[in-house]
């Protein structure tokens, strides 16, 4: 069973945005943390003959081959802010793209530049020990030629793409800039999935929990659920938008026959937030659950007391009676009275009890 805690929502960076206030726009600073030590980039080309070369260097661009059909620039961690600016100048990317790669707090977007697309996607997934979703922003710059990804970690989150590239499975070799762009989304769309079938199992286990033991833990996993909820529904949604327009595009970049594939993709996103509400639906259904549950315990313990002291309220009514002081009781000068008393009692209280049982109160 997973380890909940109480999730929070990420902390808004402000001081590193205050650092921004009154400078120009399209002024380069770095708003994440620092997480890799040094800046990984790997270069990956290929040519319509299959030949594929592959470069991995720290701090620097690697020196292209000639001849190649796309060349993928995978960068990975994001300090070192002169790289990031001999990036856009090499490539003629607009210094805005560059401020909103440096900052890590986009929302999903697309928007068309003259030297190529740009899109920012959140990459999710789930922490089992934390019990918390975390988000990863990646940038995605694609232009003549080249597909540029932009992200703050130093993990790999592209080796199912690699993989594609090395076996020659799918269409990425065939294709151009515009159908990698859209394959590395694709994949992070297809982590969603993999995020939300994590949420139903805990959904699962958490509904087994309730119907078992309610309890005040319930009622925060609850809480922490719908919290995390919000994230994601917050990280999805725009994402929406950014595929619509990037379906919708006439950027030369972008064959005519990739928009298929884009429009599919559209649809996932769909899916997903669809899922998202769905769960959501399923976390209030979860509350009222609890709620019934707590109430169906009171009750039963409620119920266990009216009874016991439905049994004890003959029983007490005869001892009050044989315990008052008169003087002239005559069942109390007899040798049997007591044992007689204890009979009665014990005689009425299986007669209630089987009365209980009948109604099926007990």
């Amino acid at each position: 069973m997973m380890k909940f805690r109480k999730a929070k929502l990420p902390a808004v960076r402000l001081p590193k945005r205050q650092r921004k206030t009154g400078l120009p726009p399209g002024t380069l600073i770095f708003t994440g943390h620092k997480k890799a030590e040094q800046t990984l980039v790997t270069l990956v080309q290929f040519n319509p003959e299959g030949q594929i070369f592959e470069q991995h260097v720290k701090d620097e661009l690697p020196a292209p081959e000639e001849g190649a059909l796309v060349s993928w620039y995978d960068i990975r961690g994001l300090h070192n802010v002169e790289l990031i600016q001999a990036i856009g100048e090499k490539f003629n990317i607009h210094p805005l793209v560059l401020e909103d790669v440096l900052d890590t707090q986009q929302r999903p977007k697309f928007e068309e530049h003259e030297g190529g697309i740009f899109l920012t996607v959140q990459y999710l997934f789930f922490d089992k020990i934390e019990w918390e979703i975390k988000t990863e922003q990646v940038a995605i710059f694609a232009g003549n030629g080249f597909v540029i990804s932009f992200q703050e970690d130093e993990d790999d989150l592209f080796p199912a793409i690699r993989e594609r590239i090395q076996s020659g499975r799918g269409k990425i070799k065939k294709r151009g800039p515009d159908y990698l762009a859209y394959a590395l989304i694709d994949n992070i769309v297809d982590h969603y999935y993999l995020l939300l079938d994590q949420i139903e199992e805990v959904l699962d286990t958490l509904e087994e929990e309730i119907l078992s033991n309610p309890d005040s833990k319930s009622k925060q996993k609850i809480h922490d659920l719908k919290l995390q909820s919000i994230l994601l529904r917050k990280m999805v949604s725009p994402l929406r938008e950014a595929i619509s327009r990037f379906s919708r595009s006439d950027n030369p970049i972008i064959a005519e026959d990739t928009g298929i594939f884009i429009r599919d993709l559209y649809d996932h996103t769909i899916q997903v937030m669809d899922t998202i509400e769905t769960y959501r639906d399923v976390m209030s259904g979860l509350y009222d659950l609890y709620l019934s549950e707590i109430s169906f315990k009171m009750n039963n313990v409620i119920q266990l007391l009216t009874i016991i002291s439905t049994i004890f309220i003959p029983l007490t009514f005869l001892a009050g009676i044989y315990g008052m002081n008169f003087k002239y009781m005559p069942e109390l000068q007899w040798r049997y009275g007591y044992f007689g008393l204890w009979g009665i009692m014990l005689l009425l209280s299986v007669v209630l009890i089987l009365l209980f049982k009948r109604k099926h109160w007990l």
